[in-house]
């Protein structure tokens, strides 16, 4: 299945996929773009531009270790496959190959994959790789193995050397560390963007709109996403075309003895009915903890400071983003 995010091709399988003329390919999970993948994206325009070459970027499907290891804990990631696209496309890639990984697909060779996939499939002429990246059964599939094989096959093999990638010192495991204590700050610089998540506007219990501030509860359409550590932040909302400011809360509302762990969104000046609709939420500073006042009052005093601090938080962020 083949379709087009703007001007991203995008591939579910490889059913759709044309063998490409002149395939500039690189592969990888690439959760969370960070600044270590940019590094790798813009190698792989560079080369594009060069020798008039299309880019092609092969993640997978579920994430391998969902299918590997399926009793390990629920992996947290920090991008579902729709914001990875978005992403992407941003980076000028032109194709964009999900390839469905399966038990079957796990036991490919890595000499396997690479005449069936890169040179059947795809076409590759130069593949572009991360320092230390492996695939095909066991991770056998080493930047070696590639350049012995590359001659034959008539595709070239360039590594990006441990210092382009570390010179940025991230990683996907440092930036979901970060998340989990509420770090977004740390988080933001290490993506180069503000965290960001989508959800879906449900009805809530209306109880913020008492006390002047009006919320708006968040399902989070993907099941794998990262939730921030629970506090108050302040953040960007992108509602339709628009990009408004707010500040969010993450937590079980302990002072009302909520059992749920709920995502709520204040939106400053703003008084449009969302039910249904879809709000992204870009995390820039946290506030604070959340925690338990003594009543509802209190609670709405320390509020007007949270929506203060806020909005000094994001005074400047029209010209940053």
């Amino acid at each position: 299945m083949e379709y087009h995010h703007g001007c991203m091709k995008i591939y579910h399988g490889t059913d759709s996929f044309k063998k490409l003329e002149n395939a500039v390919v690189t592969s990888g999970t690439f959760d969370g773009v960070h600044l270590g993948h940019q590094t790798i994206l813009s190698r792989l325009q560079d080369i594009c531009k060069k020798t008039r070459g299309e880019s092609v970027l092969i993640t997978y499907w579920p994430h391998p270790r969902m299918v590997l290891a399926p009793s390990d804990p629920p992996i947290q990631l920090l991008s579902s496959l729709q914001e990875k696209a978005e992403i992407l496309e941003q980076y000028g890639l032109d194709h964009f190959l999900i390839i469905p990984f399966t038990e079957a697909f796990s036991q490919l060779s890595s000499d396997d994959f690479i005449k069936q996939y890169l040179i059947n499939t795809i076409g590759t002429r130069r593949l572009v790789i991360g320092y230390n990246h492996r695939f095909g059964k066991n991770r056998s599939g080493s930047f070696e193995a590639l350049k012995s094989l590359g001659p034959k096959l008539g595709f070239e093999v360039e590594e990006i050397p441990r210092q382009d990638v570390d010179h940025v010192a991230v990683s996907s495991t440092k930036i979901r560390n970060a998340l989990s204590l509420g770090d977004v700050a740390s988080a933001r610089q290490f993506i180069g963007r503000p965290y960001q998540l989508s959800g879906t506007v449900v009805d809530g219990d209306k109880l913020g709109r008492t006390m002047g501030f009006p919320t708006a509860n968040l399902n989070v359409n993907f099941e794998q996403k990262l939730i921030p550590h629970d506090g108050v932040y302040a953040v960007l909302v992108q509602w339709k075309h628009k990009v408004l400011k707010g500040m969010m809360n993450i937590g079980y509302r302990p002072t009302v003895t909520g059992k749920v762990r709920r995502l709520e969104v204040h939106i400053f000046h703003f008084n449009e009915q969302i039910y249904g609709d879809i709000l992204t939420i870009y995390f820039m500073e946290r506030i604070r903890e959340e925690k338990k006042f003594q009543n509802l009052e209190a609670l709405q005093q320390q509020l007007k400071s949270d929506a203060g601090q806020a909005h000094s938080l994001l005074e400047n962020v029209d010209k940053q983003y």
